[in-house]
């Protein structure tokens, strides 16, 4: 069946969305499928480069404005999917074309907007959460990336034209496997660490990823009577949360310091960032999947995280829990890092099994069938 994939959402910094629209056309051509792809100018190569064996059309160069790409998504788009003769329209990041809407699969990616919104600006909170309520009633078919999400959106965003699908998110092991020697080696040169150990977390530094409570832990760990934590680098783009911001732009990226922010890392620096690390610690309260976990637990990461909504559907019993507030955070953390070696390594391989299981050809087989 022709189909029409719209990657005119990826964001500048290619992480969240492209990653999943990425991880989905190379799952696509593991599934010996190939369809077209309309993307902005600027992502054509990468995209092209990151997942070949599809049919790459470049949108108009003023869909780089986000207001206008949404304007374009509801007249252009449409026009583009005739051109190439689509059948099916794949909107992934929640908006679509309403008047191709009984053409079209939307994927929605967390129920947030609805369960947490204090966890996002108000201007995000009522456009996500009207998109979302029309893609369940108006398109062809929606997809969301967990149980959790879909029972979620069952619960808070009102009835559904048809029953949302689950395509959980895969990895990609060529990208998160655990580093060698050398990649480790080169991270810490790179970042003037010498032998020091560190504690990494990493993602977009918003309120709901609880990065305040984290610091605070940390800094009651170093200030308690037990050893001293390693050092905590914190990386990912700065988003809305105002006391994670200050905490973070006062600490900079210091060597030596205890708490350093690295900002966006290159892709293929993030194995050796997570799996070198003496912990990996995630405390969302909110996640649609928990891509950050699982990449993790790929690259041969112990993590502590939380129980909260999809993440336990990628933890399982390989990662460990904690409350999101900063004394069970540091109660958890100084207990991983007093655990013997032996421990640590069975939990890392018991989270490198279980990640293996998340693919992103499994991943395109659940959207083939929704496509069909």
């Amino acid at each position: 069946m022709p189909v029409l994939v719209d990657a005119t959402s990826i964001p500048p910094n290619r992480g969240g969305v492209a990653r999943y629209i990425a991880g989905l056309l190379q799952g696509l051509a593991e599934q010996d499928t190939s369809v077209d792809v309309v993307v902005k100018p600027a992502d054509l190569d990468w995209l092209r480069t990151t997942a070949p064996g599809h049919r790459y059309r470049a949108a108009p160069g003023w869909t780089a404005s986000r207001p206008l790409r949404l304007v374009w998504e509801q007249v252009g788009l449409p026009a583009a999917a005739r051109r190439v003769g689509a059948r099916v329209l794949h909107s992934p990041h929640y908006t679509f074309p309403v008047i191709r809407a009984s053409r079209t699969v939307v994927t929605l990616h967390d129920a947030t907007f609805f369960s947490d919104p204090a966890a996002h600006s108000r201007l995000k909170v009522a456009f996500f959460r009207t998109w979302t309520r029309l893609a369940r009633r108006l398109a062809r078919g929606t997809v969301a990336p967990s149980a959790a999400t879909v029972r979620e959106l069952d619960r808070l965003a009102g009835a559904a034209r048809r029953p949302t699908v689950v395509a959980h998110l895969g990895v990609d092991r060529d990208l998160f496997r655990a580093p060698t020697p050398a990649e480790t080696a080169a991270f810490r040169a790179a970042h003037d660490l010498g032998d020091d150990d560190w504690i990494a977390f990493l993602g977009t530094v918003e309120p709901r990823k609880r990065v305040p409570q984290l610091i605070a832990a940390h800094r009651a760990l170093r200030a308690g009577d037990g050893p001293e934590p390693p050092t905590l680098l914190v990386a990912g783009g700065l988003g809305w949360d105002d006391a994670a911001r200050r905490e973070l732009t006062a600490a900079g990226d210091e060597p030596g310091a205890p708490l350093r922010y690295l900002g966006y890392l290159p892709i293929d620096e993030l194995r050796a960032f997570l799996g070198g690390a003496r912990v990996v610690v995630y405390p969302s309260t909110a996640e649609g999947f928990g891509l950050p976990v699982l990449e993790a637990m790929a690259s041969g990461a112990d993590v502590l995280t939380t129980d909260r909504l999809a993440i336990p559907e990628i933890g399982g019993d390989a990662v460990t829990y904690t409350e999101p507030d900063a004394g069970p955070i540091a109660e958890a953390l100084a207990a991983l890092l007093a655990d013997a070696p032996s421990v640590r390594a069975e939990r890392v391989e018991r989270a490198r099994r279980r990640a293996a299981g998340f693919t992103w050809a499994a991943c395109a087989a659940v959207h083939l069938g929704v496509y069909a």
